[in-house]
């Protein structure tokens, strides 16, 4: 084998160019709206997360922006914590809860359909992050319509 004359990567070195911001940053214009829903199981894959902070970024961006959480994606927005709730368990356990407070206390919306929550996951809407509005399952196809209906930004997110 050939040696290898490079010196080791350390803490601290910047290993791609994060400054290079190849298009212009987009700003939201008057009224203009975001929907950003999740069909997706919490802790099941990094699209829930990612999908929370692309969400938290559109409402810096100006945007009127509101999650939808339905299907499995109810459990994005029941509250956490072991052995209470609220205590972290492990480092990233409550990513999910303190990235949606985060997004309201911003002046997000967060919509949770009342079926998935109680029909498919059990729980009631007291098991909800407070501040969560639940909402009909008649209500989710009428949401994203609105929404659409206003030329929103819609970002689905969906995993099976």
């Amino acid at each position: 084998m050939p040696a290898v004359t490079k010196p080791a990567n350390q803490k601290g070195d910047f290993l791609v160019d994060y400054e290079d911001k190849v298009f212009e940053d987009v700003q939201a214009g008057e009224g203009e709206k975001a929907l950003v829903t999740f069909h997706t199981v919490a802790f099941e894959g990094s699209i829930g997360f990612v999908n929370l902070l692309q969400a938290t970024r559109l409402k810096r961006k100006g945007f009127e922006t509101s999650i939808l959480l339905y299907g499995p994606g109810v459990t994005l927005g029941v509250q956490r914590g072991f052995p209470t709730l609220g205590a972290e368990a492990f480092p990233g356990h409550l990513n999910f809860n303190n990235q949606i407070v985060k997004f309201m206390e911003e002046g997000g919306k967060v919509y949770a359909c009342r079926f998935a929550l109680q029909a498919l996951y059990g729980h009631g809407e007291g098991a909800l992050i407070p501040g969560i509005t639940p909402i009909s399952p008649l209500d989710v196809l009428d949401l994203i319509l609105i929404h659409r209906r206003d030329g929103a930004f819609i970002l689905d997110t969906w995993t099976l």
